[in-house]
């Protein structure tokens, strides 16, 4: 299989051609390993390699049955623990200490065919919606170099969009697979509450706010990897309800009818980015040339409460991280080990008391039902994944003691994200739009809790009338 060829192919059609020896796994691990050396020079999406134990693992290789035979997998920096690399959080105060075993999840992704080689970049304890630790240095979106990816998982989206996987891990905790997802012209799917367990170590994260899934090229891929990673565990706190058939079924399934509200305005008031706007008006109209019922109309809902409330918990979330790994570990946090932003969140964190937080968690929950309240007369929420288009890097000054987590620039960035974190639902972006300048500009549909067919079934149907897997950006070839 030449350079090219190997590239221009989804995950199932790779794992489909090895299960009928048209290609052998050590070949796709080859193809890959070379696109990560050629472009990550320019992307720095990769920050771990496992190289030669990769290769060992793909010509062990039995292909069996499994939809992802042999596929090449990178995982996030985040919560992507495979036994023997490190998972250090984009954060210098985590030790880089191979993992002892594989999370439920990576075991799934093996199950599945995956074979992980690398781990990717990610911003410091995946806080912001950028990609630019201290510990790694800015990932770079082959879309426009000067760029950001999206955070957190943007060394993953950086890599799938440049050809180096076709599928990569990613998690959500505010927008995290949506955001880069949209700066990088894929596809990212936010899944429901508790649809992919964080055991065997987690039950969950912030109150259920983060989420496991991919990003991907095509739908079907993200559709067939949900299949492979969904469904609960022994000693789970809560999980979905089960799905009624396989989300790739879904992927080619047309949908009913649907009724459909969106909405291009700032929930907090401020603007959103023209070519936000015209991205999502031209999603909504090709939805009604589709056969949809598409109006505008938005969930009644007190955005400025739901972003301090947020923030209360994210706070406690990394008082949290950073204690945990002083207990685990016995290091002592001080400034040095941490950007000026995080340490900052930290010290507010550890200030927050129990019924604050308590506070906060019932007040989202209250606001999780006003906003679920919508999808009682609506299908879907169709809305810009972003408030801009992919940020300049540098845009946000993670050492200045200014910056918080709702700085203004964070906020307009990112704000139509986090919601579905509060409340749980799925939602996911597409790529159905580029400005003048060549950037993907993403929308999102938000939909039903539990409801994630329904998201797959419109982005399936959006993908064949519009289709994208064609476009490559500079850093390709």
């Amino acid at each position: 299989m030449s350079f090219n060829e190997y590239a221009s192919f989804d995950g199932l059609t790779l794992g489909r051609m090895v299960r009928e020896r048209k290609i052998t796994p050590a070949e796709l691990m080859d193809a890959a390993i070379a696109r990560a050396e050629k472009h990550n020079a320019k992307l720095n999406a990769i920050v771990f390699k496992d190289y030669d134990r990769a290769r060992a693992a793909a010509r062990a290789h039995a292909a069996g049955d499994a939809p992802f035979a042999g596929v090449p997998l990178l995982l996030k920096d985040i919560l992507g623990d495979c036994a023997g690399m490190p998972t250090r959080s984009a954060c210098a105060f985590l030790p880089a200490t191979p993992m002892p075993a594989d999370s439920e999840l990576v075991a799934r992704y093996k199950r599945a065919g995956f074979i992980p080689f690398a781990k990717t970049n990610a911003p410091e304890l995946g806080i912001p919606p950028v990609t630019e630790s201290r510990l790694y240095g800015p990932a770079h979106n082959p879309w426009n170099l000067e760029r950001t990816p999206g955070g957190s998982s943007g060394g993953s989206a950086a890599a799938v969009a440049a050809g180096i996987v076709p599928v990569a891990h990613g998690n959500d905790g505010g927008g995290s697979i949506r955001i880069p997802a949209a700066c990088c012209g894929l596809v990212g799917l936010k899944p429901t509450r508790g649809r992919i367990s964080l055991a065997p170590t987690l039950g969950d994260i912030l109150g259920g706010l983060v989420n496991e899934h991919v990003l991907s090229r095509t739908v079907r891929d993200s559709a067939a990897a949900l299949d492979a990673t969904a469904g609960p565990m022994p000693g789970d706190p809560y999980f979905p309800p089960p799905p009624i058939r396989p989300y790739l079924q879904e992927a080619s399934t047309p949908p009913k009818r649907l009724r459909i509200g969106f909405s291009t305005v700032n929930p907090l008031g401020g603007a959103i980015h023209p070519d936000c706007t015209e991205a999502t008006q031209r999603a909504a109209k090709l939805c009604a040339e589709l056969g949809h019922e598409v109006e505008e109309a938005a969930p009644q809902i007190n955005y400025q409460m739901l972003a301090q409330l947020f923030e209360t918990v994210y706070l406690a979330g990394v008082a949290l991280s950073i204690e945990a790994v002083r207990m685990l570990t016995g290091a002592e946090p001080a400034p040095d080990k941490f950007e000026t932003f995080t340490w900052n969140l930290y010290e507010r964190g550890r200030q927050i008391t129990a019924p604050q937080y308590l506070i906060a968690q019932a007040l989202l929950q209250q606001a999780a039902r006003q906003f679920a309240a919508f999808f009682e007369s609506h299908d879907l929420f169709l809305t810009p994944t972003l408030g801009q288009p992919p940020l300049r890097i540098g845009t946000i000054d993670f050492m200045s003691p200014a910056t918080t987590l709702l700085d203004e620039k964070i906020a307009s960035f990112a704000i139509p994200c986090p919601v579905y974190n509060i409340t749980g639902q799925p939602a996911i972006s597409v790529p159905l739009h580029w400005n003048r300048e060549g950037l993907p500009i993403g929308t999102m549909f938000g939909g039903r809790y539990g409801d994630e067919a329904t998201l797959i079934q419109i982005a399936g149907q959006l993908e064949q009338a519009q289709p994208w897997i064609g476009r490559k950006p500079p850093v390709w070839d």
